[in-house]
């Protein structure tokens, strides 16, 4: 989980995520996230994981309106239940969701990250 992490941090400094919240969410649990050198970063995370990961590195709270929720709906005093509460609305494996997870993953492949292709799709 510690390369997940560290690959959070780094594309909340370099805002590679912005505008693509779903897709991001979409390849923390389902894809593989590799470096350019082959060095795996993430096979897929749970839901409860991904929520952990967002609270550890204080992603910003209003990334929850790109995926039409408001943060004032969500439980606001404990991080964990309101990134797991967002997950669980997000639709994290709808065709906009693999959509927006592709246009991601082009962005990232930019940086020097590999991202797979979205479980069933080759």
């Amino acid at each position: 989980m510690e390369g997940a992490r560290e690959f959070l941090e780094d594309l909340q400094k370099r805002r590679l995520a912005q505008g693509h919240f779903l897709g991001l969410l979409h390849i923390l649990i389902g894809r593989r996230i590799s470096r350019a050198d082959g060095a795996v970063i993430s096979t897929g995370q749970t839901w409860r994981n991904v929520a952990n990961l967002l609270r550890a590195v204080r992603w910003n709270p209003d990334a929850v309106r790109e995926l039409g929720l408001s943060p004032d709906d969500l439980p606001p005093r404990d991080r964990q239940r309101y990134w797991y509460t967002a997950i669980a609305q997000a639709q994290v494996a709808s065709p906009k969701a693999i959509r927006d997870a592709d246009m991601l993953a082009q962005k990232l492949a930019k940086a020097g990250y590999i991202v797979g292709p979205a479980p069933g799709h080759k």
